[in-house]
């Protein structure tokens, strides 16, 4: 059985690297994303809209919170820019077996 907090751990490091290829190996066929401005996409739509800023908009995650709860992975993290301001997210990354099925991202607080 996979290790979901060591998976979900990949995944933002492959964001701040833009290794596309260890995200796509982790992501279920049928992966959903959604945010605030970008509800209920598809796995390609989420490479379409959302990847293009993989690698250039975050240094560093500081994971407050990365709890398992059945199917899911509870993540709350602070994100430091290249720029070095901050920002804090909460993500609930859902499964569907040993693959990541939906990532529900809430956003917009800034940290001093």
């Amino acid at each position: 059985m996979v290790d979901r907090l060591t998976l979900v751990r990949d995944v933002y490091a492959a964001w701040r690297t833009a290794d596309r290829e260890l995200v796509e190996s982790r992501l279920a066929e049928e992966f959903m994303f959604s945010s605030p401005p970008d509800p209920a996409l598809d796995r390609t739509g989420y490479f379409e809209r959302c990847w293009p800023s993989a690698g250039t908009n975050v240094t560093e995650f500081e994971f407050l919170r990365l709890v398992e709860g059945g199917d899911e992975v509870l993540v709350t993290y602070i994100g430091t820019r290249p720029d070095g301001t901050r920002f804090q997210n909460t993500e609930i990354f859902g499964f569907a077996g040993e693959r990541v099925s939906r990532i529900e991202v809430y956003f917009g607080w800034e940290v001093g």
